[in-house]
């Protein structure tokens, strides 16, 4: 059995004004109390100074969705990891298959914001995951593979030990499907395998992988439950506190 601690992470996407967000952490503050899974909320930029200034002395740590790699300069409507830093972010969700295909992000963009990322202090979520057609064209390990040796180019062991990966097939987000426990543990056991094959056994012991694409109340227990899974990306049920409650709970 691992040490890696299970992580239920929520991907609010864009929903939630500010003062939504701050008055949902409140309530998830006292479920979330004593809980064994480290718990993170993924908010909009927007929500990210309240959000942090609720979750102060709970155990919820914060989550920016994205942000650019350069320090400063002429990026207009782009935010940068030392803005971040200063709310009290602790987690940077990148290369989200949303991000990857509305806004065109590569996986070279997504190499150079987890080092940004990394070298301000706080921890990238990466994301990667295949498409519906390359799945059934059983291209799943060598695209998987390919998005995750690039995004970790250039990061040095230790980054690698600390950082998260969330597989996300894109044919099971925000519809419904999920991967079986199985499929799931497949890509995360291949990721797991590239780890250990660029960085060596120990670093890969110590990465977690999460799953991602339609985590719920009903599926996390047994998803988590998976020797390569170490929790979820979770979308839709991270907004309602009941369903994400059981997600952050499974264990019980």
């Amino acid at each position: 059995m691992s040490n890696r601690v299970i992580m239920a992470a929520g991907n609010w996407k864009m929903n939630k004004t500010p003062k939504e967000a701050v008055e949902f952490v409140n309530e998830l503050k006292k479920l979330a109390a004593g809980a064994k899974s480290e718990v993170v909320v993924g908010v909009p930029f927007v929500c990210i100074p309240g959000v942090a200034e609720a979750a102060k002395g709970s155990n919820i740590k914060v989550a920016a969705q994205n942000v650019h790699w350069e320090a400063s300069g002429a990026y207009t409507g782009e935010v940068s990891c030392g803005m971040l830093k200063e709310l009290g972010v602790d987690y940077v969700i990148i290369g989200h298959s949303e991000r990857r295909e509305y806004f065109g992000e590569t996986d070279e963009m997504i190499n150079k914001k987890a080092k940004a990322i990394l070298a301000s202090g706080m921890i990238p979520i990466i994301c990667c995951g295949e498409s519906l057609t390359q799945r059934e064209q059983g291209v799943t390990a060598e695209h998987v593979r390919y998005q995750v040796k690039i995004a970790l180019l250039g990061l040095s062991a230790e980054d690698v030990s600390r950082l998260v990966i969330a597989y996300e097939p894109i044919w099971a987000i925000g519809t419904g499907k999920t991967a079986t426990d199985e499929q799931a543990e497949e890509v995360c056991a291949i990721i797991r395998q590239l780890v250990a094959e660029l960085y060596g056994n120990d670093v890969a012991e110590k990465t977690r992988i999460l799953y991602g694409g339609s985590v719920n109340a009903q599926n996390a227990k047994s998803l988590f439950s998976m020797p390569n899974i170490d929790g979820g990306l979770v979308g839709g049920a991270s907004l309602k506190l009941n369903a994400f409650e059981k997600i952050i709970k499974h264990y019980e």
